[in-house]
């Protein structure tokens, strides 16, 4: 009787276990599955479809074409179009390079390594993050502050590929054709160039570092990143195809290219007419030679061939990233009430007054973020609290609340 009931009870099609023995069951048309079993198929599925994600085939006609790639650039970030541009080609040239057949006349695209130049909060993170959305290859971005030269304390250049490896899930194939961005290369410039018995570990070492990835080489990557030790297993990478894309203030570098700019010629050429400069933006002028005169040293210039600045952000500029990007400042916090269930008004007469002070304390598009933060402070601790269903932001709240913080000290003297 006993014998009969156990092969009554519904079973697992997959495991062959009981009712009892699992958690639930789930029945379908000619079988049941249990929570168990769930599981795994699930975890089965994501592995395949992680693999297939790996094996995306790219082809020409798929690829974003420059103007498409910058139409996109132009949703998240307000101007800076000389950039987009050269990002854009660069980009779908990398792409192309990829793709590019064995050809019988020996003609073999070299990789366009670029650097962009332009003063804190004007967009170079935000245009490295915002590309990274639109990629079908692994990107990743990078901070140049952190490295140090082989045997310091800090990280190795070579940790600069395993967070590449991590981003391809350790595919190696796949990560050999990634993009990489460098932020804050201008951190690692040559520190001096008096001659000192004191090695400039995370300066001209780091950059000596860099020639061989920015280059082209198979480079031993250890797998977790940290220090390399003679016990690890390494990951040989070929860089040979990997785009590196650097970016940086160089604060200070508009005096190199004024003394630059300013020189007396002698001779014929001193007595032609001046070719108009203008002063307000002097990044616009930048040459290889003033990267040099920073503090990068000549061969890492030569192996970033592309050389591209952004705008300093004037008034119309920061009065548009407030409002009109997807993802822009304003949006955030109208979300963020909304969560709430509470309509979040700005009058218009409040964002001209955020680009007034965003300009007073010179911090660029993350001043605007710091202002807007000072204004709805108060404003986010207590309205979560009342029932209130709209909130409107006044010009007078907003001249209140910023007197009220003690902001003197983001003032740049």
């Amino acid at each position: 009787m006993e014998d009969k009931t156990v092969k009554n009870k519904r079973r697992c099609s997959f495991c062959g276990r009981t009712e009892e023995e699992v958690g639930f069951l789930i029945t379908g048309v000619n079988g049941c599955i249990c929570d168990n079993c769930v599981e795994q198929a699930h975890e089965i599925v994501q592995e395949a479809v992680a693999q297939q994600k790996g094996k995306h085939e790219l082809n020409l006609e798929d690829l974003p074409k420059p103007k498409e790639i910058k139409e996109f650039l132009d949703q998240y970030v307000i101007g800076q179009d000389d950039a987009k541009r050269y990002l854009a080609v660069a980009v779908y040239n990398h792409y192309k390079r990829l793709l590019q057949p064995p050809s019988k006349d020996d003609v073999e695209i070299e990789k366009s390594n670029i650097i962009i130049v332009g003063s804190t909060g004007t967009g170079k993170t935000l245009l490295a993050r915002t590309i990274a959305k639109l990629l079908h290859v692994p990107f990743t971005i990078v901070d140049a502050t952190v490295l140090t030269e082989a045997g310091y304390v800090g990280e190795d250049i070579e940790s600069i590929l395993t967070r590449l490896l991590q981003v391809a899930d350790y595919n190696v194939e796949e990560a050999e054709r990634g993009i990489v961005f460098i932020d804050e290369i201008d951190k690692i410039a040559r520190k001096s160039d008096n001659p000192s018995i004191t090695r400039d570990v995370s300066g001209e070492g780091v950059q000596q570092g860099l020639l061989k990835l920015l280059e082209g080489s198979v480079v031993n990557v250890p797998p977790q990143g940290g220090r390399k030790h003679p016990e690890q297993k390494m990951i040989p990478v070929n860089t040979k195809n990997i785009l590196f894309i650097c970016g940086g203030a160089f604060d200070g570098i508009e005096r190199k290219i004024a003394q630059r700019l300013n020189t007396n010629v002698v001779g014929y050429s001193a007595t032609k007419e001046k070719v108009k400069i203008d002063r307000e933006n002097l990044m616009q002028y930048i040459a290889p030679q003033d990267l040099k005169a920073f503090g990068l040293i000549p061969e890492i210039i030569g192996r970033l061939p592309i050389l591209t600045y952004l705008n300093p952000l004037d008034r119309a500029a920061l009065r548009r990233i407030l409002t009109e990007p997807k993802n822009s400042i304003v949006k955030q916090y109208v979300k963020l009430f909304e969560m709430d269930g509470v309509e979040l008004i700005f009058q218009p007469e409040v964002f001209d007054y955020i680009v007034d002070k965003a300009i007073e304390y010179k911090l660029g598009a993350r001043g605007l973020r710091s202002i807007v933060e000072t204004i709805m402070i108060d404003a986010m601790y207590d309205i979560p609290s009342h029932k209130e269903e709209k909130f409107v932001v006044a010009l007078d709240y907003a001249k209140a609340q910023m007197d009220k913080a003690n902001l003197s000290r983001l003032q740049v003297v």
